[in-house]
């Protein structure tokens, strides 16, 4: 009997794999592995996509980086409009813009497919209080949004998978300006960090949370180490890290534990981005953030690790002027990831 040793199977034109149709069996004393799960994720996971941003004027610019590796991002398309101040909300396959300021507040939301060559698709709007900077947060299905310029109580919320407007979901403590970045999540809550209340001369410290499978109102879970808003937030499934901020601009990064109320423990510095208003992604190892520089000129992507304490450490540069931009990846904290 002959015996034949394969290391691949492709098609004729050996572009792509054989098409494996109806009842099949396989009989080898090797293995044969059979690709798993939605195509979207084949082809690994790790992808943050920044949308928008400022300097010296509104960006409609986006950018993929991997957030894995280090160095400079790559090109993702264009988003509908220039616009800053957006929040972003993910699920390992898609994620969903709410767009900010173009350059005045607008209730557009649209959706990036992470595996795609880029471009935007329309998702719905916000049919709430036109706002931006809503601090945002996601587990995979739910997406939750609130407390921007408009300075309301009001959370709300999307079904990432479908498209459609956004509906009222909750309510938060106080009125705050809180920040695109400003929100994180585990795979049951979503998180609300500081926030700047109308007049008031600094942020405050305040952390709420809200479940995800009931609304409602959020519950206070600690204080920040320090008061600010457009906080610029990463999470794994265990922690969540805020990183910098503004009022007063900061270069503080300070962190929680999801699991156990309480207050937040410092973290480190992110010394190239002490001024808010930006946002992030993140994988189970590596939160990765970009937007918080405040120079018109400036693009850097720093990152943290989840499982070490210190300083962010530099990753790259995003391709555009990228301060105030959202952001988004498909692999954080809320996807239980």
């Amino acid at each position: 009997m002959s015996q034949f040793k394969i290391n691949s199977i492709t098609d004729k034109t050996g572009t792509s794999g054989p098409v494996i149709a109806g009842v099949s069996t396989n009989n080898s004393t090797g293995c044969m592995i059979i690709p798993a799960g939605p195509t979207e994720h084949r082809g690994g996971r790790g992808r943050m996509v920044t949308y928008g941003g400022y300097g010296p004027a509104n960006n409609s610019d986006m950018n993929v980086i991997e957030i894995a590796t280090t160095g400079s991002a790559v090109d993702f398309g264009d988003a509908s409009k220039a616009a800053t101040f957006s929040s972003g909300m993910a699920s390992a396959t898609r994620g969903v813009f709410k767009q900010g300021r173009s350059p005045t507040t607008t209730g557009i939301m649209e959706y990036v497919t992470f595996s795609s060559l880029g471009g935007v698709a329309d998702f719905g709007s916000d049919e709430g209080t036109n706002q931006d900077s809503s601090a945002s947060s996601a587990n995979g299905t739910r997406g939750i949004f609130g407390n921007g310029t408009a300075y309301d109580t009001i959370i709300q919320s999307i079904n990432i998978p479908t498209t459609g407007d956004a509906n009222k979901f909750g309510t938060l403590a106080s009125g705050r300006y809180m920040g695109g970045g400003a929100g994180g999540a585990s795979p049951t809550r979503g998180f609300f960090f500081g926030g700047l209340i109308s007049g008031q001369p600094a942020g405050e410290k305040i952390i709420e949370t809200v479940t995800f499978a009931s609304g409602g109102e959020a519950t206070k879970f600690g204080e920040l180490t320090v008061g600010r808003r457009a906080i610029a937030a990463v999470t794994n499934n265990t922690r969540a890290v805020m990183c910098s901020g503004d009022t007063p601009a900061t270069n503080t990064m300070d962190f929680i534990t999801m699991a156990s109320e309480g207050n937040a423990t410092d973290f480190g510095d992110i010394t190239r981005q002490p001024a808010g208003y930006g946002a992030g992604g993140s994988t189970s190892t590596r939160g990765l953030i970009a937007g918080c520089s405040p120079s018109p000129n400036a693009n850097p992507l720093d990152f943290i690790t989840f499982s070490t304490l210190g300083n962010a450490t530099d990753f790259g540069d995003t391709t555009y002027n990228s301060y105030a931009c959202g952001a988004c990846s498909d692999a954080h904290g809320g996807l239980g990831e």
